[in-house]
């Protein structure tokens, strides 16, 4: 699997670990979108990512739309990064599915011209997925995941064999540009399981797609759910760039009931010193972006930020792999 880096290259202190803009809205409070704000805006946005440490930035379209700007735009983006000495490390597409049922082609279409602007703002990975928009209720709700959502029929191989084949068009297009596509795992997706993930992978048969390992979609849902160590011990491998974030979680074996929060990544189940071992130990060499929902989300992924800092040099510090 091709990664973002070589991995003798990477040490504690300069291994890439982007913020995500998650927490920027893509409607501000007067109702104007993101796009409007234009250079001078976005420099401010971006700034406060630069005062919270990081050095990488992930263009996240819940944000800011790349593969929607023009020429001009993406060169005024560019420089917003610049300004603040941010390498943009990847354009992240959420709820672009290509094989949605009405807006499929529409979304394939974007992911390409997504694909272009990655390129025109030196980044280097390009992450898409295949969830589907949030429902009415999902939108309604506190948290989004508590609430009933849309999902792939895993048992029809027509609209499996349809995501294959789009999604190789996408990786094609990538690597034409030098850039690498990352396929996130999200939950009822063709992306939902480590076995069907693996499996996506396989069938599109390409070096340059890998998967983003993000675990922390699959442990906040009220139901059971896979062990996420067991989870990314099977997918790193196969992964080429990858999302972090972490959760509580409560069960109660009487009831059956299950409760989930937003935490950070040292506080969650996700035990992350495992699981960066693993991810040493098996070559990964990408980019980490940092995510967090609810509250102030930039001061939590932050605090991610240095724990993985931390964890890095740590790891580095025990006896040669």
């Amino acid at each position: 699997m091709r990664q973002t880096h070589r991995a003798a290259d990477l040490d504690s202190g300069t291994w890439p670990i982007a913020a995500g803009t998650l927490p920027f809205p893509a409607v501000d409070r007067r109702g104007r979108p993101a796009r409007s704000g234009g250079r001078a805006e976005w420099a401010a946005r971006l700034g406060e990512l630069a005062a919270a440490g990081f050095d990488h930035v992930e263009i996240t379209d819940t944000w800011l739309r790349a593969g929607d700007l023009d020429d001009a735009e993406l060169a005024d983006l560019a420089a917003a990064c610049r300004e603040n000495d941010l390498t943009v490390a990847a354009v992240a597409l959420i709820r672009a599915s290509v094989i949605d049922p009405r807006h499929g082609d529409e979304n394939l279409a974007y992911s390409h011209r997504a694909i272009d602007a990655a390129a025109a703002l030196g980044a280097r990975v390009v992450s898409v997925g295949l969830h589907e928009p949030l429902t009415s209720e999902q939108a309604a709700a506190w948290w989004f995941w508590t609430r009933d959502h849309l999902a792939n029929d895993p048992d029809d191989r027509e609209l499996r064999a349809l995501a294959v084949t789009r999604l190789r068009e996408l990786g094609e297009h990538a690597a034409s540009l030098g850039l690498l596509l990352t396929l996130e795992m999200y939950e009822d997706t063709f992306l939902g399981t480590a076995e069907s993930a693996i499996r996506l992978v396989e069938e599109i048969g390409r070096d340059d797609v890998g998967l983003n390992p993000d675990t922390g979609n699959l442990i906040r849902l009220h139901r059971p759910a896979e062990p996420p160590g067991d989870v990314l011990a099977a997918v790193l491998p196969w992964s080429n760039y990858w999302h972090v974030k972490n959760y509580l979680r409560l069960e109660d074996p009487g009831s059956g009931a299950v409760l989930t929060a937003p935490t950070s990544m040292e506080l969650g189940v996700i035990d992350y010193r495992d699981a960066l071992r693993t991810a040493l130990d098996c070559g990964y060499a990408g980019v980490i972006t940092c995510e967090h929902y609810g509250g102030d989300g930039l001061s939590v992924s932050a605090t991610n930020r240095r724990y993985l800092r931390d964890l890095l040099t740590s790891l580095s510090e025990e006896a040669p792999r």
